[in-house]
């Protein structure tokens, strides 16, 4: 539990937020699946990662921890596991969960996984059945959910696979155990969903493994060289929250250095721009495939929006924090399709709805969109987060510009990706 009071100050300083975990989880499963390996620096220190990197070890990968760095022993993709004592613990990692469920495919042995709570109650038939449908055996609760259980084979058999929801999990799965097929598998990607794994199959595989034609994306059973060194950008949707807490208190001024602007993740920036912010984009460059650069971010009023559907696969981590701010500014706004919301860590449609009715915001579930009228005086309140991370950074957020303490009944959850949310905020305020 953690009671927040009302800053009355600005936001004002620079920081450099955790490494990107989207990133980091495919930088720990690739490293391991490549010849060389993989020195990584900036890797996520969430506890989604740290699943990952447990079941890792737990199939018989060499994970170094230095000081500033890890370093992934690739084994290739020959034989870079052995089957695990026990079963696979995910945590409350979806992307552990199903990406892992790819990659254990393609292994001639069964593996089990389990997850918390929350991650048993996700779905995971709609990973289950194009991996299956490549020859791999999966068993489901009855609920299609997790604790599941993979019988892979070697080889998998290719395939093509429109994917029916923007899922980048569900495409990363396929992409993954694609590396183990008899011959070339193709996802079909309408969406243009996050395409960090597409990314970085390319950049270990000088674009040998993987090619993209509009929305088809090719994988093949191409050894991964490794032996290369990744800096993980910052993540853009840890720095959302600071970028957001920026937009909304007047006088505020901050610089998040070195976060990831993947065109496929910075749906939020334009949404912030949409909404009246003053956002520059700064030193743009590269770092193992991905651009990088510095977010600028000043104050200013902000005005409503209405965000379609199209636009929530760019932004969908940051919706909580949308919310708030859309609670702040001038008029209505309406954020359509994101039913994908109900699914993640808690129901956070319903969950955010709540918290900033609990604030004294008017906000409505309708189906799958969120209206919301502003601007509203955020009150002082005591708001459940659900054990989601993402709902309490936003709410943590909201509580800046309350006009009396805001309690939120989870601080420690936090710790799934940002453990050092808090002291950032800290230092920002100070």
């Amino acid at each position: 539990m953690r009671t927040i009071q009302p800053a009355g100050r600005p936001l004002k300083g620079q920081l450099s937020v955790p490494g990107d975990k989207s990133i980091s989880h495919r930088a720990l499963m690739l490293g391991a699946l490549s010849l060389d390996g993989l020195r990584v620096r900036g890797l996520s220190n969430g506890e989604d990662v740290r699943s990952t990197r447990r079941c890792l070890e737990a199939l018989g990968a060499k994970i170094d921890a230095g000081v500033a760095s890890v370093v992934v022993r690739g084994r290739g993709k020959g034989e870079p596991f052995s089957a695990a004592k026990g079963p696979l613990d995910c945590g409350n990692s979806g992307t552990t969960m199903r990406l892992m469920m790819g990659i254990l495919s393609g292994q001639p042995f069964e593996s089990r996984l389990i997850g918390d709570a929350s991650l048993s109650r996700r779905p995971m038939r709609r990973v289950a059945a194009p991996l299956m449908s490549m020859g791999a055996n999966i068993t489901l609760t009855a609920q299609g959910c997790a604790p599941l259980t993979v019988s892979g084979r070697r080889p998998l058999r290719s395939t093509t696979y429109r994917l029916p929801v923007a899922s980048a999990q569900v495409k990363s799965a396929v992409l993954l155990a694609g590396l183990f097929a008899d011959g070339e598998v193709v996802v079909e990607d309408p969406f243009f969903s996050r395409d960090h794994t597409e990314r970085m199959l390319s950049w270990l595989s000088d674009g040998k493994a993987l090619s993209r034609q509009g929305e088809r994306i090719r994988v093949r059973p191409y050894d991964l060289q490794g032996g290369r060194d990744l800096n993980v950008a910052g993540d853009i949707s840890s720095a959302a929250f600071f970028l957001a807490g920026a937009a909304m208190v007047p006088g505020s001024d901050v610089v998040a250095r070195a976060v990831g602007l993947n065109p496929t993740r910075i749906g939020f920036l334009d949404a912030l721009r949409e909404m009246g912010a003053r956002v520059e984009m700064l030193g743009a460059r590269s770092e193992g495939g991905e651009p990088v650069g510095d977010v600028h971010l000043r104050h200013a009023p902000l005005q409503g929006l209405r965000l379609s559907a199209d636009k929530v696969p760019s932004l969908v981590d940051e919706v909580p924090m949308l919310a708030v701010l859309a609670a702040t500014a001038n008029g209505e706004s309406v954020l359509e399709g994101l039913g994908e919301l109900r699914l993640k860590e808690s129901d956070r449609l319903e969950g955010i709805a709540a918290g900033l009715r609990a604030l004294g915001a008017e906000a409505k579930v309708e189906g799958e969109n969120l209206r919301i009228l502003g601007p509203a005086k955020f009150k002082s309140a005591s708001l459940k987060t659900l054990g989601d991370h993402r709902l309490a950074m936003a709410y943590s957020i909201a509580a800046l510009a309350a006009q009396g303490p805001v309690t939120i009944d989870d601080d420690a959850c936090v710790g799934i990706s940002y453990p050092s949310f808090y002291a950032d905020l800290g230092r920002l305020l100070s």
